[in-house]
């Protein structure tokens, strides 16, 4: 068998790797809607607990904050691919945090134990990147999922309209919202909405002038984000900025105090799947 078609990159399913390290034990966790769903992983009480946690897309923001965590490590997965590594469908997991053992039973607490026994960020990942070789090996890529990606690619680019999507992949609006639902854990009009709301958080990062940020991020107008900001993060553009400002969020993270941000290219996450 030629052994590079046993070939496996973590990059395929994984767009963003962060690890953090909190003040004194204390992790401030802020979570806009992105459409993704998180792989989460935890060392608690200096080293001698942890867990792994699954959360799912969110459709609101959430305002977290955690005591007794040492460090941990948080790898997002690209929208459309959870469903085939998790073996549940991401709308089961929308607005939900599940221990990674209630999904997948044993092999989710190993994990657990595999993670707390690594001695760095680069074992950790090669551990977890070495678990979902293995089930990414185990399922199959439904055509729904397939569908859903294509729709993500058009709505990340510059096609807002859900009906103009699904025209161009030649299926019905509700063809499309039913894939996208399995595969990403939210309706297309939802994902764009989190899109739109993304683009304006990073772009107030450099800016402060609303309208053109608005115009800019596919608003209809200013009144529009702001009543996006209102029913997506619970605070208007003006409040969400001078909150993250005073605690020194960066914008657009979702974790406060990041120690590290690599992508998993940068880590050079390919190995051999395991046979």
């Amino acid at each position: 068998m030629d052994i590079d078609a046993l070939t496996f990159s973590i990059s395929r399913f994984v767009e963003d790797v962060r690890g953090v390290v909190p003040v004194a034990g204390h992790a401030s966790h802020e979570r806009l809607p992105d459409g993704r769903t998180i792989l989460v992983f935890r060392v608690l009480e200096e080293g001698r607990k942890g867990d792994v946690c699954v959360a799912g897309p969110r459709t609101q923001a959430l305002f977290k904050n955690a005591t007794g965590v040492t460090r941990a490590v948080i790898l997002q997965f690209k929208p459309g691919w959870s469903a085939q590594l998790l073996g549940v469908a991401a709308s089961a997991l929308t607005d939900q945090i599940v221990h990674l053992e209630d999904i997948w039973g044993r092999s989710g607490g190993d994990l657990c134990l595999e993670l707390l026994a690594a001695r760095s960020l680069p074992e950790m990942l090669d551990r977890v990147s070495h678990a979902i070789a293995l089930r990414a090996h185990q399922t199959f890529d439904p055509a729904s999922a397939r569908l859903a990606r294509r729709a993500i690619r058009l709505l990340e680019g510059d096609e807002v309209r859900v009906e103009s999507v699904a025209e161009r992949l030649g299926v019905t609006a509700r063809h499309l919202r039913r894939a996208f639902t399995e595969s990403v854990g939210i309706g297309p009009k939802d994902f764009a909405r989190a899109i739109r709301l993304q683009r304006a958080v990073g772009m107030a990062a450099t800016s402060k002038d609303w309208g053109r940020i608005a115009a800019d991020a596919g608003y209809y107008d200013q009144a529009h984000l702001i009543a996006d900001f209102r029913a997506l993060v619970g605070l208007t553009p003006g409040a969400f900025v001078k909150r993250a400002g005073d605690r020194g969020v960066r914008f657009g993270s979702c974790e406060a105090e990041a120690a590290l941000h690599d992508t998993p290219e940068r880590l050079g996450l390919d190995f051999q799947r395991p046979t």
